[in-house]
């Protein structure tokens, strides 16, 4: 029997959920069917899986557009004392951030362990929201906002992203043609779809091209939207994909998930972030700790010939555990599994050969990489190249 389609709202299980714990997707009714697997992520119910084919989404991402309904969320920051607050918190330069303007900014802790990252938006002088990953953010913010004048509220907005080479003609098509070509990599404005007002930004979590769009609308209807990015993305190839396909494209472009890749026990320079620690941006949490850490890396890609690296995997070089694999995928474009090593120790990883070992003791030979895996001036994203969108 052939399975309902998700491209609309339908018929669909009903959906019950403790609204006290986890909130859910305005979009969820146009696709949940009884194939959908569900994870908490943020504090927010998201699909896992819907069952589909996430290596036909893949291509479809890679090649034309897709849909994907997202649980990150924006924290809002406001007040005279704003910007001073998150120069407080992040390891980057907050006060040069333009109105308009976002920016990838990591929190950590006194230790220098990784807290959260997340992209920062500047929406007004005294205005900003931050973007959510996973994990206890909120309240550590709350602690360190004491004798600043400044509010932390949740606008109680939901994003939804759009990405793939065809991505801006389907902007352009439901607002604006002028303004959609015309927005730039990591900028923000605010603009009205389907009757509804928006904040849309040229961001991803794919590597591709790309946008985002963040309801502003204290009840949107997620149905009416997602119907309508939907009819005018077809004649463009635009399908709307559970998030397992963004997975695949996000390890191909080094992109890390808070809590699953880095966690507090990691100092951004360990993660491989350690260019976005700007140490003229002041006195920030965290700060003396990193001028005193090793500036080496423990994370690294690896690529498998032979099998797909799977989360849990032991890592051994020279007979001896030295890692792990935090997460893994087959890659379409490359031909073969890649990952992510969380290695125990800093060193000369680069183009080692290791062995990843699963839980009952098979090996596969692998190689370790810097990541990403293939375009690292991110030149796909900016527009600036097609970066192998094909077969």
């Amino acid at each position: 029997m052939a399975k309902p389609a998700r491209n609309y709202a339908g018929s669909h299980p009903t959906i019950r959920i403790s609204s006290k714990r986890f909130r859910l997707s305005p979009y969820a009714p146009c696709y949940a069917t009884d194939d959908t697997v569900w994870g908490v992520y943020s504090g927010r119910l998201y699909a896992l899986t819907w069952g589909d084919d996430p290596i036909e989404h893949y291509w479809a991402l890679k090649r034309r557009a897709a849909l994907y309904d997202v649980p990150e969320h924006p924290i809002a920051i406001e007040g005279p004392d704003a910007a001073r607050l998150l120069g407080r918190v992040f390891c980057r330069r907050v006060d040069d951030l333009a109105v308009g303007r976002a920016r990838y900014a990591i929190a950590c802790r006194d230790d220098g362990g990784i807290l959260m990252d997340g992209i920062l938006l500047r929406l007004a002088a005294d205005r900003f929201w931050y973007v959510l990953a996973d994990g206890d953010f909120v309240p550590w913010l709350h602690a360190h906002a004491r004798g600043f004048d400044a509010r932390i509220t949740d606008p109680g907005s939901s994003i939804i992203q759009i990405q793939g080479p065809r991505a801006f003609d389907i902007l352009a098509a439901v607002w604006d043609a002028d303004a959609a070509r015309a927005l730039k990599y990591f900028h923000v404005r605010e603009c009205a779809i389907a009757g509804q007002r928006l904040l849309v930004s040229r961001t991803g979590w794919t590597g591709e091209l790309g946008f985002e769009l963040y309801t502003l609308d204290p009840s949107p209807d997620g149905p009416a939207l997602w119907r309508h990015l939907l009819e005018a993305g077809t004649s463009f190839g635009l399908v709307a994909s559970s998030l397992e396909s963004m997975g695949i494209r996000r390890i191909e472009a080094g992109i890390l998930d808070n809590g699953t890749d880095m966690d507090p026990s990691m100092t951004p320079f360990q993660a491989g972030l350690g260019r976005f620690v700007e140490f003229d941006a002041g006195d920030f949490v965290g700060r003396a700790a990193l001028e005193r850490a090793d500036r080496r890396t423990c994370l690294l890609g690896v690529a498998c010939h032979v099998g797909v690296p799977v989360a849990g995997m032991t890592i051994e070089h020279e007979g001896r555990a030295a890692g792990r694999v935090t997460t893994g995928a087959w890659s379409p474009h490359l031909g073969h599994g890649i990952g992510y090593a969380r290695m125990a120790e800093p060193g000369s990883w680069r183009d080692a050969a290791v062995a990843l070992v699963d839980r009952a003791g098979v090996r596969f030979d692998a190689t370790l990489l810097d990541l990403p895996f293939y375009d690292p001036n991110k030149l796909v994203p900016r527009g600036l190249a097609e970066g192998g969108h094909g077969a």
